[in-house]
């Protein structure tokens, strides 16, 4: 999979981010409606998106890997539970418009406004978390950033081409006579993985 950056973590400020930072995340990403599921593992992880697609009877899942899900095993997870699963680039490209959940890794968090930054020049990325009624992110908790000041000092490092995103809570629009309606221009859920534990980059303990 092509990505704008193959490794992002190098490019965080000393000091400047960090899991003392994932409260504010927390707080301003509820806000905006996205929800929440903090892990300490990724056993714990695999079995949160396991209990959601039971829960919504989800019977097909599009998936773009992060490092964060192969820890997890979240294919396997849910191939064992009769889930269809599509993460090769042209099966996202003709499963992703009919798919029930799509998952993602995103690259950090900003805590000023609840967003994640996802690099998305792979196009499947962009699939899997615009047409899903259920978009899936996987978060490093200790990658959380204070404000879009630094979120675009990262972005300033490893832009050269490509696409990045800022993703605040599921999609949303007033277009119709100013009234919010939720799920129109993408997801009407946005569900953040936040794990504590394996793959942990924080600059600063919780």
């Amino acid at each position: 999979m092509k990505k704008t950056c193959d490794d992002w973590r190098r490019h965080f400020p000393a000091g400047k981010f960090g899991a003392h930072l994932f409260p504010e995340f927390e707080k301003r990403a509820k806000a905006v409606s996205a929800e929440i599921f903090r892990v300490k593992t990724s056993v714990e992880a695999a079995d949160v998106v396991l209990n959601l697609a039971r829960f919504t009877n989800a019977r097909k899942v599009v998936s773009v890997s992060s490092p964060l899900q192969e820890k997890a095993g979240i294919e396997n997870v849910l191939k064992s539970a009769d889930i269809e699963v599509y993460s090769d680039q042209g099966d996202i490209a003709t499963h992703a418009a009919t798919a029930d959940i799509g998952i993602s890794g995103v690259e950090f968090g900003i805590a000023e406004t609840g967003s994640v930054c996802q690099d998305g020049y792979a196009v499947e990325s962009r699939l899997v978390s615009t047409l899903p009624p259920i978009h899936v992110a996987f978060l490093d908790s200790g990658l959380i950033v204070p404000g879009i000041i630094e979120a675009f000092e990262i972005i300033s490092q490893v832009f050269d081409r490509g696409y990045i995103s800022f993703i605040t809570g599921p999609s949303r629009t007033a277009d119709i006579e100013r009234v919010l309606t939720i799920g129109v221009h993408g997801p009407s859920r946005f569900i953040i993985v936040a794990v504590d534990g394996e793959l942990q980059g924080g600059g600063e303990a919780s």
